[in-house]
């Protein structure tokens, strides 16, 4: 059975219970995320002559793709018969978004025009809390970052181009905006942090309820199941 919206939402809180024990350099967190999705698109497939790699599935491995200028290990790869078919990035951002923000988005657009200018078909996918905090370098609380109308001004731009003739634009993009329990008690510092989510008795999150405007075509918001079958879709059918 192909993964609904809300078992997608489990696996997040998956992710993020073991980045809450592993920390932020392990990649163990991302082995829950990137397995669950590409299960779930050999399954949406159906086809035995497809194989999709990712951490935490079969070799556990990335594959590398061409790319027209480098050559690129990518999070979640799809082949048929041998064949590389096309690629799924994913990031998920915890924490310090606003110091990051365009390079979050330059190096999307810069790895996509890479793999799609060498006949790849590409795909991303960028997970984000509306609300997440922002350390200094000692893993001091300095404020509450906000993921606001104004961050997605580039994605409501990004989902009206022509994949076709836009080369740096995915073939599509899941912007998939979350929203966790706020918490009830100070939160001075990282440890903090990560006590206080690693102690609540039942931990859920939720797709964010913010208005963030209307996305066009190339862009699918916070619907986790639309932007699969489209992918698989286009992999079976046009890739």
């Amino acid at each position: 059975m192909a993964m609904t919206d809300k078992e997608f939402l489990n696996v997040i809180v998956q992710s993020f219970e073991k980045f809450l024990l592993t920390g932020s350099r392990s990649n163990e967190k991302l082995k829950i995320l990137h397995s669950s999705i590409a299960k779930d698109v050999l399954e949406r497939i159906n086809d035995k002559s497809y194989n999709v790699y990712s951490l935490g599935l079969g070799e556990s491995q990335e594959k590398i793709i061409k790319g027209r200028y480098i050559d690129k290990k990518v999070d979640i790869t799809i082949i048929k018969n041998g064949i590389i078919k096309a690629g799924i990035g994913v990031k998920f951002v915890m924490q310090n978004y606003s110091q990051n923000s365009n390079n979050y988005f330059e190096n999307m657009l810069g790895e996509t025009a890479n793999i799609r200018s060498n006949s790849t078909p590409y795909f991303q996918i960028f997970i984000i809390p509306d609300t997440l905090p922002y350390y200094d370098n000692g893993g001091n609380l300095q404020k509450w970052e906000q993921f606001t109308k104004h961050n997605v001004k580039k994605y409501l731009a990004l989902s009206e181009d022509n994949i076709e003739t836009s080369i740096h634009t995915p073939t599509l993009t899941l912007l998939y905006v979350l929203h966790l329990p706020e918490p009830t008690q100070e939160i001075r510092n990282k440890k903090d942090y990560i006590e206080y989510y690693s102690t609540l008795r039942k931990f859920n999150i939720e797709k964010s309820i913010q208005d963030y405007g209307t996305f066009s075509n190339s862009v699918v918001f916070n619907d986790y199941d639309s932007f699969a079958d489209r992918l698989c879709h286009y992999i079976k059918f046009t890739g």
